[in-house]
């Protein structure tokens, strides 16, 4: 089949983005998820299916079937700030590795044509699914949660032991790759729990940078607009004060240290 003609399902498309990658970008967020996070701010993206979500007062469709050729004209749109920013193209979701000849075709097209490419991740999924995305990629955005593996199934659905061996698989191909790590109150909002994560951060190969992002809200009213419930309800943000001591904990493992991402 024609690379452009190849079919996956998103939910959004978010342009202009200075989040999720270096310079402008274009975000596009898949549909489906293997994790269930607790604090997930796009909930939509979790099931595969296409569905129906309340915001507002009002009922919308979450969910549509594109062609790699519709994404990549919206993206091209956008080449000229690509340029001017050293910005490009990001896949995020939900997880993107849960349609992988959509997204893999994608980003091999936008290479083709001179875009920068980079996916938002949490890693997890066999490695010979992830390998078929890395000739294609410039940067890997991974989702470094927590160090606990009974913890991170506590709060993710899912232990931690993969996703672990799939950083250092990624690092040891010469792939790119920054670890984000979100700040959750009860799940890892503590020193320790971050400079676990920063001292195997350090040791991946070719790793030098580490974000921190700090919780919030944005997202739960979508769980009520699903019909789900949201169980961090009562949960407040971390302090800023909080966030620049965990911030100064990564940089003295001799990371580059980022809040936000």
């Amino acid at each position: 089949m024609n690379e452009l003609e190849i079919k996956g399902r998103i939910f959004d498309i978010q342009r202009f983005s200075v989040h999720d990658g270096g310079g402008i970008r274009t975000i596009v967020f898949l549909k489906g998820c293997p994790l269930r996070c607790k604090w997930c701010c796009n909930p939509e993206g979790q099931r595969y299916d296409i569905e129906k979500m309340t915001l507002g007062g009002k009922e919308k469709i979450v969910g549509r079937d594109v062609t790699v050729g519709e994404i990549i004209d919206v993206i091209e749109r956008d080449r000229v700030y690509y340029r001017r920013s050293g910005g490009g193209l990001t896949l995020s979701g939900g997880e993107c590795l849960t349609q992988p000849d959509f997204a893999v075709a994608l980003l091999k097209v936008a290479k083709e044509r001179g875009i920068n490419t980079a996916i938002e991740s949490t890693g997890f999924a066999d490695f010979s699914v992830i390998s078929r995305y890395l000739p294609y990629l410039d940067l890997y955005l991974m989702d470094i949660k927590h160090m606990n593996s009974a913890k991170h199934k506590e709060f993710t659905s899912q232990p931690n032991e993969k996703i672990l061996e799939n950083a250092r698989k990624i690092t040891n191909a010469g792939t790119r790759l920054i670890v984000r790590t979100p700040v959750i109150p009860t799940f890892n909002d503590t020193k320790e729990e971050i400079a676990a994560i920063a001292e195997f951060a350090r040791s991946l190969r070719g790793v030098n940078e580490m974000h921190i992002l700090p919780y919030h809200r944005i997202g739960m009213d979508k769980y009520k607009g699903l019909g789900r419930e949201y169980s961090l309800t009562g949960i407040e943000p971390p302090s800023k004060e909080l966030m620049n001591e965990l911030l100064e904990v990564v940089e003295s493992y001799g990371l580059k240290g980022q809040i936000g991402g």
